[in-house]
C-alpha cells in the first residue's frame, strides 16, 4: 500500500500524482505564487505595529531608544534581502525544481516568526528580521521565476499584475489587521494569526507540480488551461524562445541589441549567467527604473504618516487609511501587463515616470490643513499610483524578455535550466536598494530640509526615470 502512495514521486512512476491536473494548472501555479507573495509582505506588515511593544517590555529597551533600535530591525530587512536575492537566483537557476526553494523559504520564514514572536532579546530579533529577508529573497525570485516557467513571455505582463494585487492588498492588510488584532486579542493572537497563514502557505506549496515535472504523464493540453484570457497551456519557455520585437525594450535605442549579423556566437564555458545579463543595457534600465520607482514608493512609508498627522492632526488609523489611495490603482495591474505583452513595457513604463513627476510636482502645494487639502492629497496618491502600477508590472515582465533574449544571441549560454531566476534574483536586489534608500532618504530630507524639499528629491528619481 505504501508503494502505491509513493510510486507518483518517482521519476519513472506510471501514475501520476493525485488530481495533477488541477496541480499543475497554471491558475492554481499562479495562485501560489500570488499568496506565497501575499504570505510575505503580510507577515513583514503585522509585526510592524507591534515591534515597539516588544522592544519596551519584552527586551526591555528604553523607549528614548525604540525608534533607533525599529529603524535598525527595518535596515536589518532590507539588507538581507539585498544581499541574499541574487544569491538565491544564482542557485535556484541551478535546482532541478522550483519549489524545493520555496519550501526551504517557508522554513526561513515559519524560524524568523518564531523568533520575532518569541524572542527576548536584539540578537534573537535580529537573526529573525535576517531569515524574514532571505525567505522573501527566496519567493520573489523563485516565485517569479516559476511564474515565467508556467506561462511564457506571451503572457507574463498579465501575470504579474495579479502578483501586484496581491502585493498591493497584503501592503495594506498586514499593518491595519496587525494593528487591530494586536490592539484586541493581544501579542501572540498577531502571531496565531502569522502561523494560520503560514500553515496554509504551505499546503499550497506542497500541492504544487510544476509543468515540467507534470508534462512527464503526457496529460492533454486541456487538462491544464491556463486562466489567462486568449492563452493556450502550453507557452513555455524553452530556452531559445524568440524574445518581443526589440522595440519592446527600455533602452534609450530599439536597436540598443540587435540581433549580430555574422555567424553566431559560441558562448564561452567561463562566463557566468550574471555578467551576461549585466550586458545587457535593457536590462541595466530595467533595473534602475525598479530602484526608482521603490524609492519613490517606499518613502511614502517614513514621510506620509507624519505628514498627515501634522497637517491634520490626524491619528495612526487615519495615518493608515491614507495610503488606500495610493495602492488601489494596482488593481489596474492585469490590464498594465495585458497591454505590456502586446506593445512591450517602454510605453507604460515611460507613461508612469511622466504621470509621476506633475504629481510630485503638485504635493508641494498640500502645505495647510482643510478638507480642499485632504481631498488634494488623496488625488494626487490616486494618480501616484497609477504611475506605479503603469511601471512595476511591466518591468516585472521586462526581465523574462531580456533572458529570453540572451537565449536566443547566445544560445546555451544559460545551460539548460536557463537564467529566470538569476534575473529576477537581480531585480529584486534592486527594489530591495530602493527599500533602503526610500525610507531613510525620505525620512531624513523631511525631517531636515522639509516637506517641499523632501518631494522635490522624489521628483528628481522619477525625472532620471525618463
Amino acid at each position: 500500500m505504501s508503494r502505491d502512495i509513493l510510486a507518483w514521486r518517482k521519476r519513472e512512476a506510471f501514475k501520476p500524482p493525485p488530481l495533477l491536473k488541477y496541480r499543475s494548472s497554471c491558475w492554481f501555479i499562479i495562485s501560489v505564487v500570488c499568496l506565497a507573495v501575499f504570505t510575505d509582505i503580510f507577515l513583514y506588515g503585522i509585526i510592524v505595529p507591534v515591534l515597539p511593544f516588544s522592544l519596551t517590555t519584552r527586551v526591555g529597551i528604553a523607549p528614548d531608544d525604540v525608534q533607533h533600535w525599529t529603524s535598525v530591525l527595518l535596515a536589518v530587512y532590507g539588507a538581507a534581502l539585498l544581499a541574499s536575492s541574487p544569491i538565491c537566483g544564482h542557485f535556484a537557476d541551478r535546482t532541478t525544481s522550483r519549489r524545493l526553494p520555496l519550501l526551504i523559504g517557508l522554513l526561513a520564514l515559519f524560524a524568523s516568526t518564531l523568533l520575532l514572536c518569541l524572542g527576548t532579546s536584539l540578537p534573537l530579533l535580529t537573526v529573525g528580521r535576517i531569515l524574514q529577508g532571505v525567505s522573501a529573497a527566496i519567493v520573489w525570485t523563485v516565485g517569479l521565476a516559476l511564474l515565467a516557467d508556467t506561462v511564457g513571455h506571451e503572457k507574463i505582463g498579465q501575470a504579474m499584475g495579479y502578483v501586484a494585487i496581491s502585493m498591493s492588498v497584503s501592503v495594506l492588510m498586514g499593518p491595519l489587521l496587525g494593528g487591530v488584532v494586536y490592539a484586541r486579542a493581544g501579542y501572540y493572537a498577531v502571531f496565531a494569526m502569522a502561523f494560520g497563514l503560514i500553515a496554509l502557505d504551505t499546503l499550497l506549496r506542497i500541492l504544487l507540480v510544476e509543468k515540467k515535472i507534470a508534462r512527464q504523464w503526457d496529460l492533454p493540453r486541456s487538462e491544464t488551461a491556463s486562466p489567462l484570457p486568449s492563452t493556450s497551456d502550453e507557452k513555455s519557455p524553452e530556452p531559445a524562445t524568440p524574445s518581443p520585437p526589440e522595440d519592446a525594450a527600455l533602452s534609450p535605442s530599439p536597436n540598443a541589441e540587435s540581433l549580430p549579423s555574422g555567424p553566431e556566437e559560441k558562448p564561452s564555458k567561463s562566463r557566468q549567467p550574471f555578467a551576461l545579463l549585466l550586458t545587457s543595457r535593457r536590462l541595466l534600465s530595467a533595473l534602475y527604473a525598479t530602484l526608482a520607482y521603490g524609492i519613490i514608493l517606499t518613502s511614502w512609508d517614513a514621510v506620509l504618516p507624519l505628514r498627515t498627522a501634522t497637517l491634520f492632526n490626524w491619528t495612526s488609523l487615519g495615518a493608515g487609511l491614507i495610503f488606500l489611495p495610493l495602492i488601489i490603482p494596482t488593481f489596474l495591474a492585469p490590464l498594465v501587463g495585458a497591454w505590456s505583452d502586446r506593445k512591450g513595457p517602454r510605453v507604460p513604463v515611460t507613461l508612469g515616470f511622466l504621470i509621476a513627476v506633475p504629481m510630485l510636482v503638485l504635493m508641494r502645494f498640500v502645505d495647510h490643513s482643510g478638507i480642499k487639502q485632504v481631498v488634494l492629497l488623496c488625488a494626487l496618491l490616486v494618480l501616484l499610483g497609477v504611475a506605479l502600477a503603469m511601471g512595476m508590472t511591466p518591468l516585472l515582465a521586462e526581465i523574462t524578455y531580456v533572458v529570453n533574449y540572451k537565449e536566443l544571441t547566445h544560445p546555451g549560454a544559460f545551460g539548460g535550466k536557463g537564467a529566470y531566476a538569476t534575473a529576477y534574483g537581480l531585480l529584486n536586489t534592486a527594489y530591495a536598494g530602493g527599500m533602503l534608500i526610500g525610507p531613510i532618504w525620505g525620512g531624513f530630507v523631511s525631517l531636515g530640509a522639509g516637506w517641499g524639499r523632501c518631494v522635490g528629491v522624489l521628483l528628481s528619481w522619477a525625472f532620471l526615470g525618463l
